[in-house]
């Protein structure tokens, strides 16, 4: 396997997405996605992660992404996993399961540290942040390319109801919203999200995004708003190239 390439495996609420990352360029290939194991209990997770890094033809140290504050490896909140993970070394379970060196981070930090250094924002200054929507709402906070982790902005209310439920794509999904109708909802909560950090760039990443031709025109929150160019792969490549980060590679 060549040194720049590494696994990024991105955990979300509903799917495991692993694939191999050049972190010298940010792509990635051959992605693999397995359904997240119900309920997603550590064991559960970390059993699952190995078997999907078994599949991929490497064998360096892994990248990977949980849905939650991450802070020095261990897990401090949990977002649709279960929460036994809170209180739990992930970096050091995860890496007693696939047998090699990982590093552990929130998901949407992952989508933002590659969109920063691969994607919409590459070389973008000033205060950028980066949103995931999917099962919830992620988020991402970056100062001229420097990641400030763990925000949690997908908490924010909006009118009494928090974010991450009431503008995800799965409550899009469950309520069977119309893409105007959820366009909406997620212009509420961008144009809170504006009004309080008053960002230079939203960057909109997220399994949701392959439908951006739905719902992008109907978004004006105050600032620029664009579309994750590494679009659901981002947490993957995040993922990766803060295990290169850790290398010191």
């Amino acid at each position: 396997m060549p040194q720049q390439s590494l696994i990024g495996v991105d955990v979300g609420g509903s799917g495991i997405k692993a694939a191999l990352v050049d972190v010298t360029t940010g792509t990635a290939s051959g992605r693999i996605r397995v359904e997240t194991p119900q309920p997603a209990t550590p064991d559960a997770v970390a059993s699952t992660v190995a078997t999907v890094v078994g599949q991929l033809d490497g064998d360096g140290p892994i990248g990977c992404t949980l849905p939650a504050v991450v802070v020095g490896g261990t897990v401090r909140t949990a977002a649709h996993i279960d929460d036994g993970w809170i209180g739990t070394h992930a970096a050091a379970m995860l890496g007693r399961a696939v047998g090699r060196p990982c590093t552990v981070l929130n998901d949407a930090d992952a989508a933002g540290l590659a969109e920063a250094r691969f994607g919409a924002a590459r070389e973008r200054r000033g205060l950028v942040i980066v949103v995931t929507i999917g099962t919830g709402i992620g988020s991402a906070v970056l100062y001229d390319g420097v990641l400030v982790p763990n925000s949690e902005l997908g908490h924010l209310q909006i009118n009494g109801k928090v974010a991450d439920v009431w503008a995800s794509d799965a409550k899009r999904t469950e309520k069977n919203l119309s893409w105007a109708h959820w366009a909406e909802r997620v212009d509420v909560y961008l144009k809170q999200l504006h009004s309080v950090l008053w960002p230079e760039l939203i960057v909109l990443g997220g399994g949701v995004v392959k439908h951006a031709d739905e719902f992008l025109d109907a978004l004006d929150p105050g600032c620029e708003v664009r579309v994750a160019e590494l679009g659901n792969l981002a947490g993957i490549v995040g993922a990766a190239y803060t295990a290169s980060l850790a290398l010191g590679s």
